[in-house]
């Protein structure tokens, strides 16, 4: 697919591009001391920060997001039916030696992503676009990820940029915990900017999510935000109440946590079992997906942990951990508003300095060591969190902000009322599969909470969409009459700026599997009485559909290595012309159901299985054995040079992994959910 991302408006380009770099060269302005405030009075639009005020309580942010990772992790998980006991302080088990290996802090999924986004702020500024931040996953995650982050990852290497990766009718996971791990730093960069701070933060949680489950991420980022300038807990959640859409799913469960605090004030086994006897179980949206890491549940962990903490740190890491599920998440996000609040003193020396002050001169030894992401150097955290300050710099300036200097002392006043403009970017899709007949509806743009139409218009400047689909806003629609293959421009354009990009269609003639005789599968006929198998026909092929686990066929497992091919495909009665499938693998597992090989054959005169010519597969599928890289509920296009014959099959060697589990054994298999054929 050809890529035709243009902005147009190059007096909007200047101005991003002469913000974000040269603002450090920036005229520090000498004011009288007439025209400063020590504070901002309420109401008053502009809020006024000390330079090491603010580069301190980034240090203690990002020092006690560490700090929360380490005390959570031995915890992650191990609290799901009943809380952690109360014996605190729990400490740092098995991270402390860790630590020691290390020589300092390591990285983890709840911080290397926010380094990954400093660098890329650093390289392409404050507000990267979608597919810059896009490639940058790409290179460095390649391990050590998992629910939605992964769907993510896996989205973007079959062509997908976000939000697309992030839309609830790709990502199979985009209700799960994993935009609160990963965004603080937008918040940490826009002190005291909490409308900016929130919008900004969903749609950078548009990567990996959708609907409510960014919303506790967008109330972290509230909290954070305001931080800078508010110390009191409860009025720090109802700031993040106030920032949420009005009909935020997630503000009744905060309202729901406050209620609980204020009834159990002294008992927080008693709120924790009445939360978790509401949210920790499966509900319509994740019946296919594991409830512990669920958004919504481990948010509510988050303020619970936090009300109870009552602001002392120790006790609100202990709180975060007894709480349970994804704990070490919880800790860290805590852990970091924390650091805001109180900068570097209110967090324990013994956290800091878990080895002892003899064996470390600065907390964590002043070294972060990176063990989980390709091509993330280490660092000192010092300069890390230095360099996050210069970005949060960049952004006050660039946001009606400025800097200035009074006694010596260097000051940023903060434009509070800031709001985040989204670069204007046209996602890229992979070629579309549409069958004839059938209705499709692809939302080309999704829209942010925050975001209207009103001020966005879309219009198609060159090709044509396919008979029966129409243009109608961010989505293309309809019902397609005619097969072929398609290809559209659309330009988007709003005040200031336009962006245009090119959509392929692929139209197929109706699915001639329905008319099959017999599913054939590793050499056995199967009639439609075997209702296990015969899924792979029923037209339920993507989320939209309501595609789950259910609807996915998993063939049997595999202990010797090299796998035997599986195969899955179709018998006629009569021969038939056959020149496309569409392959969906629906939900494949955790360490097996995906393929190392792959190809198709079909059955010859001589009644002798012959591969295919001319193979080309859209989106390319991850023929390896990474479990981390293996999509799932992904649509494939396989086109071929047209055959007649009377079955057609896809056969390749099943993948699998040793599960983390030692005593489980390592298994191969394949999973398939649809696999349709199409004369054209």
């Amino acid at each position: 697919m050809k890529t035709m991302g243009v902005v147009n408006n190059m007096k909007s380009l200047c101005k991003r591009i002469f913000m974000d770099v040269f603002i450090l060269s920036t005229l520090i302005l000498v004011i009288p001391p007439t025209m400063f405030a020590a504070q901002a009075k309420d109401g008053a639009s502009t809020l006024i920060i000390a330079m090491d005020d603010y580069r301190d309580k980034v240090y203690a942010s990002w020092l006690g997001q560490m700090v929360g990772n380490f005390y959570g992790l031995p915890y992650e998980f191990k609290f799901l039916e009943q809380p952690g006991p109360d014996t605190f302080p729990y400490g740092y088990g098995s991270s402390l030696e860790r630590l020691k290996q290390a020589g300092g802090a390591f990285s983890d999924d709840d911080t290397d992503i926010e380094y990954m986004y400093l660098l890329a702020m650093e390289n392409y500024g404050t507000a990267p676009y979608y597919h810059q931040l896009a490639e940058t996953w790409q290179h460095q995650v390649r391990e050590r990820v998992w629910a939605a982050n992964r769907q993510a990852l896996t989205l973007m290497r079959a062509g997908y940029t976000p939000p697309l990766t992030g839309h609830q009718h790709f990502n199979s996971e985009w209700f799960q915990i994993d935009p609160q791990l990963v965004n603080e730093i937008w918040a940490v960069t826009a002190p005291g900017m909490v409308r900016y701070a929130v919008q900004k933060t969903d749609w950078a949680a548009r990567i990996t999510s959708d609907s409510f489950g960014v919303e506790p991420a967008m109330h972290y980022a509230a909290m954070y935000s305001a931080a800078f300038y508010e110390s009191d807990i409860e009025n720090l959640i109802n700031i993040g109440l106030q920032a949420l859409p009005r009909s935020s799913r997630f503000a009744g469960v905060v309202e729901e946590m406050l209620a609980l605090y204020r009834t159990y004030p002294n008992n927080w086994q008693m709120a924790r079992q009445q939360m978790a006897g509401k949210y920790a179980k499966r509900f319509e949206y994740n019946q296919n997906s594991w409830y512990p890491i669920d958004a919504t549940l481990n948010g509510a962990c988050a303020i619970l942990a936090l009300l109870y903490g009552e602001g002392d740190f120790q006790r609100t890491m202990d709180m975060s951990v007894a709480m349970g599920f994804d704990a070490d998440n919880q800790a860290a996000t805590l852990g970091g508003l924390l650091g805001i609040i109180g900068g570097i003193n209110a967090i324990p020396e013994s956290l800091l300095f878990p080895l002892g002050k003899q064996h470390w001169s600065k907390p964590f030894n002043d070294k972060y060591i990176n063990v989980t992401r390709e091509d993330l150097p280490d660092a000192s955290i010092v300069e890390m969190a230095k360099r996050i300050a210069e970005q949060g710099e960049k952004v006050i300036i660039a946001n009606g902000g400025s800097k200035i200097s009074r006694d010596g002392e260097i000051l940023y006043h903060i434009n509070k009322d800031a709001r985040f403009t989204a670069p204007l970017e046209l996602p890229r899709a992979p070629v579309q599969f549409i069958e004839v007949n059938k209705t499709t509806d692809f939302e080309f743009y999704p829209l942010l909470h925050h975001q209207t139409l009103d001020y966005l218009r879309f219009s198609i400047i060159d090709g044509e969409l396919p008979s029966g689909l129409k243009l109608e806003q961010n989505h293309i629609a309809g019902v397609a009459t005619k097969p072929g293959h398609y290809q559209v421009t659309i330009k988007a354009v709003t005040p200031g700026m336009s962006m245009q990009q090119q959509y392929e269609f692929s139209v197929h003639s109706e699915n001639l599997a329905s008319t099959a005789v017999a599913i054939i599968h590793n050499d056995r006929d199967y009639s439609r009485e075997d209702a296990s198998i015969d899924l792979l026909r029923d037209g339920i092929r993507n989320l939209q559909q309501g595609l789950g686990a259910q609807q996915t066929f998993y063939s049997e497992p595999q202990t010797r290595a090299p796998a035997a091919p599986d195969s899955y495909g179709y018998r006629f009665a009569t021969p038939q012309r056959m020149s496309a499938l569409l392959f969906n693998p629906g939900y494949v597992l955790e360490d097996s159901g995906w393929y190392t090989t792959f190809n198709v054959q079909y059955l010859n005169a001589e009644q002798q299985w012959q591969d295919v010519e001319d193979l080309i597969i859209t989106p390319h599928m991850s023929l390896h054995n990474n479990k981390y890289l293996q999509g799932k509920v992904i649509d494939h296009l396989i086109r071929f040079r047209p055959v007649t014959s009377s079955a057609i099959r896809i056969l390749g060697i099943p993948g699998g992994t040793q599960p983390d589990d030692p005593g489980k054994p390592k298994q191969f298999q394949t999973a398939i959910s649809e696999l349709s054929v199409h004369q054209y």
